[in-house]
C-alpha cells in the first residue's frame, strides 16, 4: 500500500502527468491505461534526483477484441498527436498484442502487461470515472521503487538483455539493480 500511495502522490505531484490521464481517459477506451517508461521513468528520476528524462513514447494501451486492427491504432495515435503534437504517442490494442508476441490470447490489459519485459516497467495506470488514480502492476511496484530491473516471469531472456544492452539505463540512473533472472 505504501508504494501505491506513493506513486499516487508522484503522479498528483506532476501537472504534464494529470493533463496526459485526462486527454487518455477522455479517449473512452475499452480498459484503457498508460504504462511503461512514462511511469518507470518519473518513478526513476524522483529516487535519483534527476529533472525529468526525456521520454521516448507514451505508451498507451487499451484491450478492445471487437477491433484489433492496426489502423484503429494508427487513428488513435494522430487523434492524440492533434491534441499533443509534443508527444511521441505509442497506442497498442492488447487484444492483438498477443499474435504479434507468440503468446495465448491475453484475457484483458492487465493480462496482457504481465508478460512486458521488466518487473518494473509492467506498471500502468489512469484515471476512473471518478477522476481518481487506479494503478495496474500484475508484478506489484517493489522493484520499481526498489530500482530492481528484472525480467517478469513470462518474458523472454535473451530479449531482456538486448533491451538491457539497447536501453543502457544505467548511465541515467546510475543506483539500479540489474538482475538477470525473475
Amino acid at each position: 500500500m505504501k508504494y501505491r500511495d506513493e506513486l499516487i502522490q508522484i503522479i498528483i505531484k506532476d501537472p504534464f502527468i494529470m493533463e496526459t490521464l485526462i486527454v487518455v481517459k477522455n479517449l473512452n477506451l475499452h480498459d484503457c491505461w498508460i504504462g511503461a517508461g512514462f511511469i518507470r521513468n518519473k518513478v526513476w528520476d524522483i529516487l535519483h534526483e534527476i529533472k525529468t528524462t526525456k521520454l521516448n513514447d507514451i505508451d498507451v494501451v487499451f484491450f478492445d477484441e471487437n477491433n484489433i486492427s492496426e489502423n484503429l491504432e494508427k487513428e488513435i495515435e494522430q487523434k492524440l498527436a492533434d491534441i499533443n503534437p509534443m508527444v511521441k504517442w505509442s497506442v497498442k490494442n492488447q487484444a492483438r498484442m498477443h499474435l504479434r508476441n507468440n503468446h495465448l490470447k491475453y484475457s484483458h490489459t492487465e493480462n496482457a502487461i504481465s508478460f512486458w519485459p521488466e518487473t518494473a516497467t509492467a506498471i500502468a495506470v489512469r484515471l476512473n470515472s471518478d477522476y481518481e488514480i487506479e494503478i495496474l502492476a500484475p508484478h506489484g511496484l517493489n522493484d520499481l521503487f526498489n530500482l530492481i530491473v528484472k525480467p517478469t516471469p513470462n518474458f523472454n531472456l535473451a530479449i531482456f538483455q538486448e533491451r538491457l544492452n539497447e536501453k543502457q539505463w544505467k548511465k541515467q540512473w546510475i543506483n539500479l539493480n540489474i538482475k538477470h533472472t525473475a
